[in-house]
């Protein structure tokens, strides 16, 4: 039995629908804080459970007859993630699963100025300790992201950013895919295993790529941060949401999502998407 997640969200939804493919509806359960919003998998004869990472006592039922337990990141940036996740693992453990996968990131250590990245970090100290096989899934950074973190760069003709470094901006649809892979595989993958592009352009290449797929003139320009964060408060951006999205700047800046790695087009058997697919979308 492979229980998942977070399966209404695009991601583990997107990683059901690989593994239905290739596994039958019967060994596949999902978890869903709200189980109308599920109603497609039961559909499919999968089974649908309520389960609440804010809400631990019915996790254990959510979780039981795991062989593969794949659990979501919480993406709430106001939540405690660290505690949620310590919730989850904590179910898992108690319910018996046999095997714990994460969704977590490609920079997940505890310096990481964006706070995700600390936060996956500490979530795995957790996965380690639990005794309990597990699988860390360090995708590289979500490409669809270009569409805020690149700024609104077709109507200005400038990507204006206050930091800027090597992103393996990877495809959400690939990562859901070689999750799926992992899961269906009659192999383990233990530990953290890093799934990316095969490129980490910078922002400044970025807008190079961008000239490309616009056929005009796309210029980068780093701002000075305060006059970034002033310009997104103009723009309405809420100021706490502006200071999160810095901390990825910040972190771009000093290297955090540069790393690439052959695994996810080995697990794909095809070469992944990159920033050019995401731009061009």
């Amino acid at each position: 039995m492979i229980i998942v997640t977070g399966a209404t969200g695009a991601l583990n939804g997107a990683t059901v629908d690989h593994l239905v493919e290739r596994l039958p509806a019967s060994e596949i359960a999902v978890v869903a804080r709200d189980t109308a919003k599920a109603e497609r998998f039961a559909r499919q004869g999968i089974e649908v459970r309520y389960g609440d990472y804010a809400a631990p006592d019915s996790l254990p039922e959510a979780f039981a007859g795991a062989d593969q337990l794949l659990l979501v990141s919480s993406n709430d940036p106001t939540a405690d993630a660290t505690a949620l996740h310590r919730a989850a693992v904590q179910a898992a453990v108690e319910a018996g699963a046999k095997r714990i996968l994460y969704t977590s990131h490609q920079a997940a250590a505890p310096d990481n100025p964006f706070t995700p990245g600390r936060d996956h970090f500490a979530t795995e100290q957790f996965l380690a300790a639990s005794g309990t096989p597990w699988t860390s899934l360090r995708n590289g950074f979500y490409a669809h992201s270009l569409l805020w973190l690149a700024g609104p760069w077709r109507e200005t003709g400038v990507i204006a950013v206050p930091g800027d470094g090597p992103v393996s901006w990877t495809a959400r649809s690939d990562a859901a895919e070689a999750a799926a892979l992992i899961l269906a595989s009659p192999g383990a993958h233990d530990g953290p295993v890093t799934l990316t592009a095969p490129e980490a352009p910078t922002f400044a290449e970025v807008a190079d790529i961008a000239s490309e797929v616009a056929g005009r003139t796309i210029r980068y320009q780093q701002m000075d941060e305060s006059d970034w964060i002033e310009a997104q408060s103009a723009a309405g951006q809420p100021e706490h949401m502006s200071h999160f999205l810095l901390g990825f700047y910040r972190a771009a800046q000093a290297g955090f999502f540069s790393g690439t790695d052959p695994l996810l087009g080995e697990l794909l058997g095809r070469r992944p998407s990159t920033a050019r697919e995401a731009l061009a979308a």
